[in-house]
């Protein structure tokens, strides 16, 4: 197959087909032990092996894969967490190097900034298709300067939002454009019935998702519903600390933090309500998942607006300031406590569950490839 760069276009995605060349995609991320970001590569992956093309996931700095992928897709570690070393990383750059060589014409699609660092490096001066999807607040980056040099060697730049685009300098910024994440919530029907009064949060256990501004909201809601209980999936550095909080506040007995479950969706269906209480954020995943099923959400409102993008406060979702423990205690109150107002959220949540499907979101980043979406 010929070699494919977005600027020069010698084989287009459509050409490819008709000749019967089969177009090699390598999705790059760090790990993938559980996350909204893996959990977009895995619905990706599968996806596009479902339509017989080669796929790869190259993990630089780990082996696991928390999410099921098609026994067809290659799955590629070249290495572990470096620990900051500069002989392991020098190691990482050299077994990408040589796996960019072994497969020469194929795309590179890379899902992390670093990624996107260490496949600029390790693929230098090869004319590979290079896509990078910011997966985050663009200024929430603490090395900028380097995430810029890197992206200017793209073809082109995903975000999950135009403010997104907007932090990003002109030379990046034009050629960026905003795809938002797959909403997958396979085969499974919204919960019907009388929810339990557990209210849940999916994230990383990390500052960025500030789980202990959600403790807190929960202890000022608990004092007056003792009934319900808070329910946290997924792991990180920050488990000791919440569960040190929630003694402090004296809801340890109301809080459990589930850890990575690979069937979250089942986990949260009948939930009284879903909370985001993070700092930051590009889309979260199983935010949308929760509104696709008709769990009533409250979000924060956070800077770059992909919580923004989806719900219409009032409507389909509540919204409420980043950091403003008072107002998600009162938000959580006003589901809790007003049945007609908690059953209008789930009903226009629900009608999420037709937009931005995979197989649309697929054809979207494949589009990029022919360049007919810049």
């Amino acid at each position: 197959m010929k070699e494919k760069h977005f600027q020069l276009l010698n084989l287009s995605v459509c050409q490819s087909r008709q000749m019967g060349v089969k177009m090699k995609i390598v999705f790059v991320i760090p790990d993938m032990p559980g996350g909204g970001t893996e959990r977009v590569v895995a619905l990706l992956a599968n996806e596009y092996c479902r339509r017989g093309m080669e796929v790869a996931i190259l993990l630089f700095a780990g082996h696991e894969t928390a999410y099921p992928l098609d026994d067809k897709i290659e799955v590629v570690s070249v290495g572990n967490p470096s620990g900051g070393q500069t002989m392991a990383r020098i190691e990482r750059l050299r077994r990408m190097r040589r796996y960019y060589a072994e497969n020469k014409d194929c795309q590179i699609w890379a899902f992390s900034v670093m990624g996107a660092v260490f496949s600029v490096l390790a693929a230098r001066r090869k004319q590979h298709f290079f896509l990078v999807s910011e997966r985050n607040d663009p200024n929430q980056y603490d090395h900028q300067r380097i995430r810029n040099f890197a992206y200017r060697f793209a073809d082109v730049i995903v975000c999950q939002t135009p403010d997104a685009v907007g932090q990003f300098p002109d030379k990046i910024a034009k050629k960026s454009v905003v795809i938002p994440n797959p909403v997958d919530i396979g085969d499974l029907q919204p919960y019907e019935g009388e929810r339990d009064k557990k209210i849940v949060a999916v994230g990383r256990l990390e500052p960025q998702k500030n789980h202990k501004l959600l403790l807190r909201a929960f202890a000022e809601f608990a004092a007056t519903h003792k009934e319900y209980v808070l329910e946290i999936y997924g792991k990180g550095e920050l488990e000791e600390e919440l569960k040190a909080l929630a003694r402090e506040l004296g809801i340890e007995k109301h809080v459990q933090l589930r850890g990575f479950s690979g069937k979250v969706k089942e986990e949260i269906n009948n939930a009284a309500m879903y909370v985001l209480s993070s700092d930051y954020e590009g889309i979260s995943n199983s935010m949308l998942e929760a509104i696709a099923l008709g769990v009533p959400v409250i979000a924060t409102d956070c800077p770059i607006g992909g919580s923004r993008m989806y719900i219409e406060d009032g409507v389909n979702g509540l919204l409420v300031p980043v950091g403003d423990m008072q107002t998600m205690a009162a938000a959580m109150k006003r589901i809790a406590d007003d049945a007609e107002f908690r059953e209008s959220l789930s009903r226009q949540g629900r009608k999420l569950r037709e937009q931005n499907r995979v197989e649309q979101i697929a054809e979207r980043f494949l589009s990029l490839t022919t360049g007919e979406s810049l």
